[in-house]
C-alpha cells in the first residue's frame, strides 16, 4: 500500500486538467513565437501601430509614466517576483518542511528564467527604439521578461494557496493582485516604449504554459500509486 511521502500537500490530484492547459497553451505560444521570429508583416505592423500609439500617450503624460515606471522597477521588477518566490521556498520548508515542494518551485523559477533569457538570444528581436524616450531596458525584446517572471510567479503562487486550501478572503485578495500584477507589469512595458505588445503577449503565453507543465509534471510525480 503505497505511503505518501511526508512534506506532500494536502490535495494533490491528478494532473489532467493541467496537461490540458499546457497542450491548449502550446499551441499560441509556439505560434506567436514563429510569426515573431520571421517578422511576419501584419504582425509587425500591428505592434509598431500600438507601440507608436502608446508611446505617445506616455510623452503627453508623463506622472503616469512616472508612476510606472515606479511600479516596474520596483513593485514588479522580475527580481522583486523572485524575491517573493524566495520567501514562498522559504515558508515551504520551515512551515511544512516540504523540501521536495520547495525544491521544484526554485527550480520551475530557474526555468523560466533560463527560457526567456535563451529565447532573447535565439530570436534577437529589437527593442523599439525613439527619438524621445522615457525609459530603456537591456537585452533583446521577445519575450517580455517582467512578463513572463510575473506569470510563473503568481500563477505559482496561486496553485500553491488552491494545494494548501487557502480561505476564500485569501485567495480572493491574492488572485486580484497577482491579476492586477500580470497585466499591469505588461502593460507597463508598452506604455514605457521598452517592449512591442507581442513581447508582453509571449511573455504571458510562456509563463502560463511553464507554469501549466510544472503543475501537470509535480502532480503527476506526487500522485498516490493505484
Amino acid at each position: 500500500m503505497h505511503s505518501p511521502p511526508v512534506d506532500s500537500p494536502p490535495h494533490t490530484r491528478a494532473p489532467g486538467t493541467a496537461l490540458r492547459a499546457a497542450v491548449a497553451l502550446a499551441v499560441p505560444s509556439v505560434l506567436l513565437l514563429v510569426l515573431v521570429a520571421v517578422s511576419w508583416d501584419p504582425l509587425m505592423d500591428l505592434d509598431g501601430d500600438i507601440a507608436r500609439t502608446t508611446h505617445r500617450w506616455a510623452v503627453d503624460d508623463p506622472d503616469t509614466t512616472q508612476a510606472f515606471r515606479i511600479l516596474t522597477d520596483w513593485v514588479w521588477d522580475p527580481w522583486t517576483m523572485r524575491a517573493l518566490c524566495a520567501a514562498t521556498v522559504i515558508w515551504l520548508v520551515l512551515k511544512h518542511a516540504a523540501w521536495w515542494l520547495a525544491l521544484w518551485l526554485t527550480a520551475t523559477c530557474a526555468l523560466g528564467t533560463l527560457l526567456q533569457q535563451g529565447l532573447k538570444a535565439a530570436i534577437g528581436r529589437d527593442r523599439p527604439v525613439w527619438p524621445d524616450p522615457v525609459d530603456s531596458a537591456h537585452y533583446a525584446a521577445f519575450p517580455s521578461g517582467h512578463a513572463l517572471t510575473a506569470a510563473v510567479v503568481c500563477g505559482l503562487l496561486l496553485w500553491l494557496l488552491r494545494l494548501y486550501d487557502a480561505g476564500r478572503v485569501l485567495w480572493r485578495v491574492a488572485l486580484t493582485l497577482a491579476a492586477v500584477s500580470v497585466l499591469g507589469v505588461g502593460l507597463t512595458r508598452i506604455w514605457l516604449g521598452v517592449h512591442w505588445p507581442t513581447d508582453v503577449l509571449g511573455g504571458w503565453l510562456l509563463g502560463a504554459l511553464i507554469v501549466a507543465l510544472a503543475v501537470a509534471s509535480y502532480e503527476r510525480w506526487r500522485a498516490p500509486a493505484a
